[in-house]
């Protein structure tokens, strides 16, 4: 194994178009990210087609940027990475191609992330992974629990049933007329209100680890209806700290119960929502006397990026994982089966 391994990872699975170059899965050299936020806020969300066409035109530009200001050219690269899926087919489709293309013309490997793994491998950017170690997942299409008894390996132990929690934070926001995307919005109207509404909590069975936000988002939305019909005023603050206590507990809940069973060395933090501060500060007080390590990614890591997948395609290079050039993008790509 050469002294310093060096990747190009893309990342293009949804609505931000990212290169990034990582040196030995833990080393960030550069991580590009052009975000089409403010071209899909008009619409409450993100349209397909126009995600697909953004990646088209900006592909180009952010990899040569991410070789720029990595001061890396290709014959330096030991692999190229990107994320197979999931995520929408015509977005993962243009990061597939251009990473066939430069594996092609350069002769070097190929490596296809899932796209989880690559949000529980951004916290090796932050510091070395122990295992076994439990993963709490969280994003806009994603929220799950993720054993992981050795590197490389993936267990789904919990998963939602019915919305991811990131997806319900957007339907309450857009229920309250705030803008998209709405996760953060919330997250900062609960730190300045009181949780005065009750609201459900979906425990399901008293073993599961699954996660299910359906309930409470219709109750959140329910309760803002009769509110309006009955001519009274309520206060978004507080339907936001509401909200939020309810899904944190849950999401807290389950982590620990799990905690608790597995015995992980590590508990990761990973995903779009992992960038919630009311999340980040429940997990640390709630792990704060345990002997499991809590590992919470920065924000600039949190979010959809190129570093993390660079950091998962480290795993696979070791082992020699390689993908054919009939690589596809696949949108309900298994995270076990990696």
């Amino acid at each position: 194994m050469k002294a310093n391994e060096i990747i190009l990872a893309i990342e293009t699975s949804c609505d931000e178009t990212s290169a990034a170059v990582i040196e030995n899965g833990r080393t960030i050299l550069s991580n590009v990210v052009s975000s089409q936020i403010e071209s899909h806020k008009r619409f409450g969300g993100v349209v397909p087609e126009i995600a697909s066409r953004h990646h088209v035109e900006q592909i180009t530009l952010i990899i040569e940027q991410a070789m720029t200001e990595a001061n890396v050219t290709f014959s330096d690269l030991d692999a190229v990475a990107v994320t197979e899926g999931p995520g929408l087919v015509g977005a993962l489709l243009i990061g597939v191609n251009a990473a066939k293309a430069i594996a092609y013309a350069h002769d070097i490997p190929l490596i296809g992330v899932h796209h989880i793994a690559g949000h529980i491998y951004a916290n090796q950017l932050v510091q070395p992974l122990e295992f076994p170690l439990l993963a709490l997942v969280v994003s806009g299409g994603h929220t799950e629990l993720v054993y992981m008894q050795e590197d490389g390996s993936f267990e789904i132990i919990g998963e939602t049933r019915d919305d991811a929690v990131g997806e319900a934070y957007d339907k309450v926001a857009r229920t309250l007329g705030l803008p998209y995307p709405g996760g953060p919005h919330i997250d900062r109207l609960a730190h300045e209100g009181k949780e005065a509404i009750e609201l459900p909590r979906a425990w399901l069975e008293p073993d599961s680890y699954d996660f299910s936000f359906s309930g409470l988002k219709s109750a959140v939305i329910n309760t803002l209806h009769n509110v309006k019909q009955r001519g009274e005023e309520m206060i978004i603050e507080d339907v936001a700290a509401s909200f939020q206590a309810s899904v944190i507990e849950v999401l807290v809940g389950k982590t620990k119960r799990a905690a608790r069973q597995y015995e992980p060395k590590q508990l990761l933090l990973a995903g779009g929502v992992a960038a919630n501060k009311g999340l980040r500060k429940a997990l640390t007080s709630q792990f704060a006397k345990s002997n499991i390590e809590l590992v919470i990614p920065p924000l600039s890591l949190c979010t959809d990026n190129a570093a993390m997948i660079g950091a998962a395609a480290q795993s696979k290079l070791r082992k020699k994982q390689f993908a054919s050039f009939d690589l596809n993008g696949n949108p309900g790509l298994d995270l076990e089966l990696q």
